[in-house]
Order: C-alpha cells, then structure tokens, then sequence
C-alpha cells in the first residue's frame, strides 16, 4: 500500500510541475502588455500641440501683417464701393471685401487655433491711406484707390510668396499657398482697372495722386 501511494503520487507532482511554466508565462504577459500602454500613453502625451509657443517670431510677425494688410483692403474696398464713379473700380472694390473678408476669417480661425493675437486696427500706413482716400471724389478717388491698390497688392504678392518658403507652421504655410493665387488674380486685375481709369502704377506716381 505505501509503495502504490508512493507511486500514485507522482503523476500528480508531475501535473503541477508542467503547469508551473504556463504560470509563469501568463504572469510575465499583463507586465509586458502594461508597458506596452504606458509606452503609448508617453507618446501621447509627448505629441506636439498646435499651441503658440510653436509658433515663431516671424511666423507671428507675418501673422499679424497679413491680418492688418487684409483689414485694410476690406474697409478701403467698403469705402470706395460707394463712392466711386468708374464701375470697374467699384466692382473691384467689392471683390476685395468678399475675398479679403474670406481670407481674414481663415486667418483668424487659423491664430485661434495657434494661439495668437492678431491685431485688430489698422497700421498706421493703413490708416493714413484711408484717411488720404476719404477726402477724394469721382476721378481723383478712382485712379487714387487703384494705385494704391495695384502698390498694395505688389507688396502682398512678395510677401506671401516668401511666405511659402520661409514659414515653418505648416498651416499657416498651406494658408498662405492658397491665398497666393487670388492675390495674384488681384494684382493682374488691379492692373487692368488702373489702366483704364488712367490712374499711374509707378511707386514715386502716389503723392501725385493726393
């Protein structure tokens, strides 16, 4: 009897010695899969936020420019809509406060989402081409709003084409890209209307027109 028990017992000694290793190998899994999680979670965390401190210097500088520049083009083009004589300088003044507007509201969704202040008045140059503009009248505000317009949207067009190369947030640069080809479409046209209101393109022509 005792050699049956001895024997009997054996196997079962056997059984729990095989189930030992399946144990262990399940216990060492939850491990592995927690720092699996926490791994993930890390690189979460670590992932860049569009805040602004990622946002540059110039990044915000052409921010805050562009946001001034289209102002202005808005509440020039409101003005001279009313009160301009020829109906191709009045239909470009309307086109410019329907896309300026367009572009304004993209950029100021854009500053929300990064953080920046845009500025919400006009540069001083703004202001003193509009103040130089409301004291005009029939021809004279005709040819000198498209000169103005045609010297604005030089400089725009150069601005932003440097833009696309130089900003570093890529959404402000995608802003930018696709607010290239209107302002294109702008200067082209502005040029056209100047010629036929007889208004000059000349940078040193703008105090003429005063």
């Amino acid at each position: 009897m005792r050699l049956h028990q001895q024997i009997s017992i054996i196997p079962v000694l056997g059984c729990a010695l095989l189930a030992m290793p399946v144990l262990a190998q399940d216990s060492t899994a939850q491990p592995s899969a927690q720092g699996q999680s926490g791994s993930a979670a890390t690189q979460s965390s670590s992932k860049p936020s569009s805040s602004s401190g990622q946002v540059s210097a110039k990044d915000k500088a052409f921010m805050k420019a562009a946001a001034q520049g289209g102002m202005e083009e808005v509440e020039l083009g409101q003005m001279v809509a009313d009160k301009a004589k020829n109906e191709d300088v009045k239909q470009f003044a309307q086109r410019m406060v329907q896309d300026h507007s367009k572009a304004n509201d993209e950029l100021k969704a854009l500053a929300q989402e990064k953080g920046v202040t845009l500025p919400t008045d006009l540069s001083a140059e703004g202001k003193s081409t509009k103040a130089r503009l409301e004291k005009l009248s029939g021809d004279q505000l005709d040819k000198a709003y498209m000169h103005s317009m045609v010297m604005d949207h030089n400089k725009d067009v150069h601005e932003f084409k440097t833009a696309t190369t130089t900003v570093k947030d890529p959404d402000l640069k995608s802003w930018a890209e696709k607010t290239l080809p209107t302002l294109q479409e702008h200067l082209k046209q502005a040029k056209e209307v100047a010629s036929k209101t007889g208004a000059t393109t000349a940078k040193t022509s703008q105090t003429a027109q005063q």
